[in-house]
């Protein structure tokens, strides 16, 4: 069911439905910004582009600056409209969502750096080549769940977003298994201690990325209904 009713039940002064509609548009944005981001990390860990992954890192500055600037729009728009009710739980919303968001793209970042540090020599890309197939399954399902939390900020949905939770406990055990399958064939393949700590940073971004995808969620479902949904876990 489609909950985007309170959103056009609209106000005397049209021009405020129109900064809240900004607001949400600032945060559709950055998401896509971060999906695009974590999609281009995953790749990177197969086609070993230094040039790319320098890019990408050096990309990482626009999800800061539309933080910046999202965070302005939110307190020029407190300032003026003093906002309160649902309006309010717009402004949390959006408020909270783009820092998670900004943590994201710090995480994909990070997981670009370790690879730069795989690509500096040839022994790094045959160690990943031996844990490669479980941490694209990890990386795999923290992108699946981010672009559908991020998909939460264009269709206001309560029941997708409550799918979103409950896909996160799904996989939450998974990824614990995967990481001990990294872990395992570290051990079992005998790779250096240097890469091995590379390759468990990267699986524990992958999981924290997830965990930032389960709280967009709940955000969305605040802003939609009202509830914490930290309260109910």
């Amino acid at each position: 069911m489609d909950n985007t009713d309170y959103l056009t039940q609209g106000h005397t002064v049209r021009r405020y439905d129109s900064e809240l509609a900004g607001l949400h548009g600032q945060l559709r944005a950055m998401g896509e910004l971060v999906v695009q981001q974590l999609q281009e990390a995953l790749a990177l860990g197969r086609v070993f582009d230094m040039t790319r992954a320098r890019q990408l890192i050096a990309h990482d500055s626009e999800v800061d600056r539309l933080e910046v600037a999202a965070d302005e729009s939110i307190f020029e728009l407190i300032a003026r409209r003093c906002p309160v009710g649902a309006d309010l739980r717009v402004v949390i919303t959006v408020s909270k969502s783009v820092s998670d968001l900004e943590k994201i793209g710090d995480e994909a970042v990070r997981i670009v750096s370790l690879i730069l540090e795989e690509l500096a020599n040839t022994e790094g890309r045959k160690d990943r080549a031996k844990v490669q197939p479980e941490l694209d399954r990890i990386g795999g399902m923290a992108l699946a769940g981010l672009v559908d939390a991020v998909g939460l900020f264009e269709v206001w949905d309560e029941g997708k977003a409550l799918r979103v939770l409950e896909s996160y406990r799904e996989i939450d055990s998974e990824f614990k298994s995967e990481l001990r399958s990294v872990m395992t064939g570290i051990t079992r393949d005998g790779l250096p201690i240097s890469s091995a700590v590379n390759f468990i940073l990267m699986a524990k971004s992958f999981e924290r990325i997830a965990h930032h995808a389960q709280n967009l969620a709940e955000y969305a479902i605040f802003e939609m209904k009202g509830i914490d949904m930290r309260a109910e876990n």
